[in-house]
């Protein structure tokens, strides 16, 4: 991680590669991603996302299996339809707010990664670094590998409607899923968001029939599973309950992991996050209100695939449909996923806190190759072993901690640095509420689920070690060094990427 670069070490060919044959040579692109030689040219990622895309990227992330097939968790806690309801309102405000405060974040600390360079600009490497290895190496890849299995299970259900599809055959073509999208995301950001965009839709298209239909029930008069009897009012049943709901919406602020390729972010992060937070929440409750308007609660606890049962009883023969939309939705959250971690590896090595070789950008297609690279490869790692489900359990509640102390940031950095350039300035009542939400969904199902956090405690602890030998330990043996410079070396070639810097003019 703490290794000399190829271009610090070689520094009269610092815009160079070299090629097959020896040579240095490397031909740059200008600020348009052109070939060109005007000597302006740098090797960066690119502002390419308009206003559009990065509505898109929200929405895509945020929806993804979790509403179609298994929203029985809110329910499960809260015991009564309306309350379970009104959790899915409030969880959609609570995500609101925290967007709106990374919103100030965002167009403050304008670098990609969110809150992982929010951690590091307030609170120093060593709790970014922290924060960084919860994501990168446990919950990112973990949740694409999840929703990769959904995929390929809802693809393979059709051929297989009496029985659950091949768990072989469904790791595989989840491999298949990754490849593809990992191609498309090393290719060019355009490609990838088109398929955000694409996909984005699909899933809208089935949320909103299935909307279509609710809304048709509930004219029928179909209300009578809208009560709040059997509601559970203990407050770790309330946490709990909002604990699910909250993971239902997580991936509102996967947007500003990529800012510096968004357009006019001052503008368009805030608009982005307004239109997609109101619009999965209005599409959450709405969705929610049309599986009660024909299921009974009893049925959709009884139910692994609740869009499913659904459609089965308002559709009929169209019943097919839906596995067709799931794939679709999570086929689009694979990429969003993709797409966004990506850049928080690329972020993480940017501060030499992963390899160096991280940093880099493909010279033709300025995509950031080696940390799509990185990001699948662990991906499909995850893919062999048997439990991820119980791995994402353990270190959620880890997830929302930390981005409550990304939040934090903000408080702290209005006192500690109030000179700083912010171009939105949220109301200081945002991150305080949001404080406090955050401090009553994580402690109190600390008590209640004691198991699953020691276990994201460990996970969490594991990061101490790693940071210690690879990172604080600057005087590292030579041999190691070499070794590190020789295999940065050998990626750079294989996959012709480059240090992010400035094209020398041309003689």
């Amino acid at each position: 991680m703490e290794t000399e670069s190829l271009n610090r070490k070689n520094s009269s060919r610092k815009s160079s590669i070299v090629n097959g044959n020896g040579d240095a040579s490397a031909k740059l692109t200008n600020g348009d991603g052109d070939g060109g030689g005007d000597g302006g040219g740098e090797v960066t990622l690119k502002a390419k996302m308009s206003l559009l895309n990065g509505c898109t990227v929200i929405v895509g992330s945020i929806i993804g299996s979790g509403i179609f097939v298994s929203p029985t968790g809110v329910l499960m806690y809260t015991g009564s339809v309306n309350l379970a309801l009104i959790v899915w309102v409030i969880s959609g405000l609570f995500s609101m707010v925290g967007a709106y405060c990374y919103a100030e974040l965002g167009t403050m600390i304008t670098k990609s990664g969110a809150d992982y360079a929010y951690i590091m600009e307030t609170f120093g490497p060593f709790m970014a670094f922290i924060r960084l290895w919860i994501e990168c190496m446990i919950v990112r890849p973990c949740s694409q590998a999840i929703v990769a299995l959904t995929f390929s299970t809802y693809v393979l259900k059709p051929f297989f409607p009496e029985c659950t599809p091949p768990e072989d055959s469904a790791r595989l073509l989840a491999v298949c899923c990754i490849l593809v999208l990992t191609l498309i995301n090393c290719w060019d950001v355009k490609w990838a968001t088109a398929v955000q965009d694409i996909f984005t839709y699909a899933k809208l298209l089935a949320l909103f029939i299935i909307i279509a239909t609710g809304v048709y029930q509930l004219y029928l008069g179909n209300t009578q599973y809208f009560t709040f009897e059997n509601t559970d009012t203990k407050v770790t049943s309330i946490a709990l309950s909002f604990y699910s709901g909250l993971f239902a919406y997580n991936g509102w602020n996967y947007l500003n992991f990529i800012i510096e390729e968004l357009k006019d972010p001052v503008k368009n992060l805030p608009r982005a996050i307004a239109i997609s937070c109101t619009l999965v929440t209005i599409v959450y409750v709405m969705a929610n209100v049309s599986f009660y308007t024909i299921l009974s609660p009893d049925e959709v606890m009884g139910s692994s695939a609740v869009a499913v049962t659904y459609a089965e009883r308002a559709f009929g023969m169209l019943a097919w449909t839906i596995p067709v939309f799931v794939a679709l939705s999570t086929f689009g959250a694979v990429n969003g996923i993709l797409l966004t971690s990506s850049r928080l590896f690329y972020a993480g090595a940017n501060n030499g806190q992963m390899p160096e070789i991280l940093t880099m950008i493909q010279i033709q297609r300025f995509t950031p190759t080696p940390a799509v690279l990185a990001m699948a490869l662990l991906s499909m790692l995850y893919l062999t072993v048997s439990d991820i489900f119980a791995l994402i359990n353990y270190v959620g509640f880890a997830t929302w901690l930390s981005i409550g102390v990304a939040v934090l940031c903000l408080p702290w950095l209005r006192w500690a640095q109030p000179n700083l350039p912010r171009p939105i300035r949220v109301p200081m009542v945002f991150p305080i509420v949001y404080l406090i939400a955050t401090i009553f969904v994580t402690v109190v199902p600390m008590y209640a689920s004691p198991v699953e956090t020691g276990y994201g405690i460990l996970m969490i602890l594991s990061s101490i070690p790693v940071y210690l030998v690879f990172i604080a330990w600057k005087n590292k043996p030579i041999w190691f060094q070499k070794t590190m410079v020789s295999l940065t070396r050998f990626l750079q070639k294989m996959l012709m990427v480059l240090g992010k810097q400035t094209k020398p003019a041309q003689v």
